[in-house]
Parts: C-alpha cells; structure tokens; sequence
C-alpha cells in the first residue's frame, strides 16, 4: 500500500483509515470501495496498479480525473527508476521513492511528473529486484481500480523514529544532547499470532545497569544506555534480561510498543558553523555553513535553518552558492530573523549560505551575543542517531503456510537541533 500526503493537514492516522475503510466496505449495498470517497472531511483518491493501491488525501475540492492521471503518473515515474512495480521493490527502494515523491510534489503542488526533468534531482540508485514472476505494468493496468483482487495485506511493519534535542558551541562542542524515540508496530497479520521483537544485545536501561524494571547488564563502552523507557501493556518481558527481545500478540492496526530516552553522547548528524562580523558602520556579514555527517547512502529532507538577526536589522541581501538547487533564504523581518530552506542534502555535502545584513542604527554591543543562535529542522529517513535496533521480527509459531511480509525502518527528525553563537 502506497500513500501520499504532504500539506501536514490530513490526520496522522489517515493510512489506517484507509485501510480500515477499504478492507470494510459495506456502504451503499457494495461489496468494495469506490475509487474515491470521504471520510470526516478527507478526500481519499484510490488507484490499484499490479496489486498495489496508490492513494492521494486532500481536503480541498479537487478535480478527481487529475489526482487520479496524478497517481497513474506516479506509479509510472516509479516503475522506470525501479525497473518494475512490485512490493518488494517498494521495500527495498524505500528511500529512493521518499526522494521521488519529494521532487514530483513540494507542500501539496504537483512539480514535475516527467522522468527526464527528475534525473537532475534524484540522487540515490535503485537496489534491483529480480523481475521473475512479477507481472509487467501494461498500459491497460494503468486504469485498473480496486476490485480486481480481494487479497489482504499481510504484513508487520515496526518503524523506529527518532526526535533529537541537541545543543552545540559555536566550535562544535556539544553541549546538551538527547534523543527521543518510538517504535511503532503496524500490524495486519492474520490471525493475530505471537510476535518476538528483538533489540541490540547491548541494550542496557539506566545508566547503573539496572532500572526500575529490572532488566538492566554491565554497562560497557559500546553498550546503548537508554536512561528510561515504557512498553506498550501488551508486551511481555520475560526474556527481556536474557536475550533482549519482547514478546506481544499485536491487535490489527498501530501502536506504540517502546518509548525511551536516551542522553548518551552520540555523533551528531549535522555539523553547523556561523558567523556575524561588521562590514561597515551600518552593515555586516554573515556566513552559515551546514555539513552533513552522515553516510552518502543517506539523504535528510526539508532542512529549516533559522537564525535570529539583531533587533535593529532593517534589510538582509541573500548569495546563495553558485548552482544551487532547491534552496531558498528568506528575512522575515516581523521577528527579525534569517530562514534558509534546502529541500535536500546527501550525505557528506556542505552547504554555505552568505547574506549582507544592513542596520537602522549602529551596533553598540556585541553582534555574536545579538544574534543567534542557529536552529535547524530535518529529516532523514534510514539513518539511525541513537544506535538502537530492531535486530527482527519473528512469528513465535513457524509455520511454512504463514510467511508475512515483516520489515523495519528508521527515520531521524530534529526536534531542537541548535549551534550556539
């Protein structure tokens, strides 16, 4: 299953809806859901190409024939970086169809739909997937909509989403770092069975080796120290101590099955260098560098970074670096403050941002206590800061009939990223 939102307005839980509303369709004497319909207020738009639904919301009046020709041209645009339409390609290819969606739409608004234009701006490879068996994407599958097959998804999905909170010194020191997480569990198994969650052996809880919980080691060097965490009531800990791994019989749908907290040092993902110096009476210069310190095999999203300036900053002139593509600076003078917006960065690139700032009055105090201090807002999807993992999924009960889809994802965000003047 395949969905699109990207205005921030639809509800988070929009994919269970719809999947929900799908699955169940009982309205109107039909046996199966219509290509679009509403529920509380939400558009949902709904095309099935080779067995894979691709979904658009809104909640704006649009025409239905172009979300729809929208969605067909998607799953086009998918199938050529791919090389074919499939959900294990989908899997595998998470972050490079995260990339796609992000240059085809930007806050809602269709951009490019064309696989030539977006060459420019696609930067991870496809891993391939063997075509065998998997049905070609002909024109006519193209209009196909739900009804064609009644078969149910069947899978586990457990993402891991980190926030970071993370202070730094104008050299780079770090001053206060934390990071908070969830693993979410998205279930659609069959039957309901017994599930093992498995985590890094070198998990430990409370920074003593034990915890309120009870399930605590000897704390080593490389060990993954979170300082508190919750589980969900249907997890079972009983071998927790032993060998790491929860147990739980998950009910269909999402919820949260670990919460926790961790204020161990870690390498930050972005390292952020400013600098405010007088040019002139009236005028001065500032330069922001942001490097990603990240792998190349990773990308970070809708990068934000923003900057207060002095009170009495009457104009600010933007350079931006020669070439630059999806960046954007902006003075928002109501509060006096720089905002620089990189729609993307790979791993291991730099970025400068130059802007000449002029004043109403001259500068009487210090302009690095005036301004300042740089905060940053992203997204990284397969990067993981806090080195915790979800080592598998496994159905306690094998069984060669019973082979669902379980996979795992992580995706780092600043909550409060900050690089001190």
């Amino acid at each position: 299953m395949y969905f699109i939102t990207d205005r921030g307005d639809v509800p988070k839980g929009s994919t269970e809806i719809f999947f929900r509303k799908v699955k169940f369709w009982k309205e109107d004497g039909e046996e199966e859901a219509p290509p679009v319909f509403n529920v509380d207020g939400v558009n949902y738009f709904h095309v099935k190409i080779v067995g894979l639904l691709f979904v658009a919301t809104t909640r704006v009046n649009v025409s239905p024939s172009l979300i729809m020709e929208l969605l067909q041209r998607i799953a086009r645009v998918t199938k050529d970086y791919l090389g074919i339409l499939s959900e294990e390609s989908l899997r595998r290819n998470f972050v490079l169809v995260y990339e796609l969606l992000d240059e085809v739409i930007d806050f809602g608004y269709v951009q490019t739909t064309s696989t030539e234009v977006l060459k420019s701006y696609i930067f991870n490879e496809p891993i391939v997937v063997d075509a065998a068996r998997v049905p070609a994407l002909g024109p006519a599958s193209l209009f196909m909509v739900w009804g064609e097959s009644n078969k149910e998804p069947n899978e586990c999905l457990a993402p891991l989403s980190q926030s970071l909170l993370l202070q730094m010194s104008l050299e780079g020191y770090i001053l206060t770092s934390e990071i908070d997480g969830t693993i979410q569990m998205k279930s659609y198994l069959t039957g309901n069975p017994e599930i093992k969650l498995a985590l890094n052996e070198d998990v430990t809880i409370g920074r003593g080796g034990s915890s309120a919980y009870g399930y605590g080691s000897s704390v080593g060097s490389g060990s993954v120290i979170l300082d508190d965490c919750n589980f969900h009531e249907s997890v079972h800990l009983d071998n927790f101590d032993l060998d790491r791994t929860l147990s739980l019989v998950p009910s269909d749908g999402e919820f949260s099955v670990m919460n926790y907290r961790m204020t161990q040092e870690f390498k930050p993902p972005f390292r952020v260098n400013a600098l405010i110096e007088e040019a002139g009476a009236l005028k001065a210069e500032v330069i922001i560098k942001v490097r990603a310190e990240f792998p190349s095999s990773a990308t970070a999203n809708t990068i934000q970074v923003q900057m207060p300036l002095p009170s009495y900053t009457s104009r600010v002139s933007f350079e931006l670096e020669p070439g630059a593509v999806g960046q954007m600076a902006d003075f928002k003078e109501a509060n006096k403050r720089l905002e620089w917006s990189l729609k993307k960065i790979v791993g291991g690139g730099e970025h400068t941002l130059r802007a000449k700032l002029t004043f109403s009055q001259e500068s009487h105090g210090n302009l690095t206590k005036e301004a300042g201090p740089v905060s940053m807002n992203f997204t990284i999807p397969m990067y993981n800061a806090s080195r915790l993992q979800v080592k598998y999924l496994q159905i306690a009960k094998k069984s060669k009939t019973y082979n669902p889809y379980r996979w795992v994802r992580y995706v780092t965000q600043a909550n409060s990223y900050v690089a001190r003047m």
